[in-house]
């Protein structure tokens, strides 16, 4: 794999897209959980997203029930808990291996360009990658770091 837009993701209805779709924006691709202690950050990346979607930025979700059991068990329960109790308008996608044996392409893609601390895999829920226009990973977030936090790099990206 070359580049991160030769990769292919699942929408929740199942349709396959390439990450191409996206190609010269600004992107913040996120694991997400609706269970989380970390969930109440879809305010903060909803937000994000609205304020400079206009500028080419949009945010990825891409929800993992990989720690603790913390995502609903079908895609439309997720999509409708996202949309009712956090307004989510941004893209989100099919529940996804984020790490281990099974993990997807789009993940492994993104921990080989920017490994975590002591080791490359996801840790936990909202772990964040940044994405820059010309499609190169430019830096990784801890789940705890908030989206807010995470604006100015954005802001320096667009």
């Amino acid at each position: 794999m070359e580049s991160i837009y030769d990769i292919q993701v699942t929408k929740p209805s199942g349709e396959s897209v390439y990450l191409s779709d996206y190609k010269g924006q600004v992107l913040l691709i996120v694991n997400t959980a609706s269970k989380c202690g970390f969930t109440p950050q879809f305010t903060e990346l909803q937000a994000l997203y609205e304020k400079y979607k206009e500028q080419g930025f949009t945010v990825l979700g891409f929800p993992s029930d990989q720690f603790m059991n913390q995502e609903f068990a079908e895609n439309d329960q997720i999509m409708e808990f996202c949309k009712v109790n956090y307004g989510v308008s941004f893209p989100m996608f099919a529940k996804t291996e984020v790490k281990g044996a099974n993990v997807t392409p789009l993940f492994q893609f993104l921990t080989k360009e920017q490994s975590g601390l002591l080791t490359g895999s996801i840790k936990w829920n909202f772990t964040k990658f940044l994405v820059n226009r010309e499609g190169e990973v430019v830096d990784r977030y801890a789940p705890q770091t908030s989206p807010s936090k995470v604006e100015g790099d954005i802001q320096k990206l667009l």
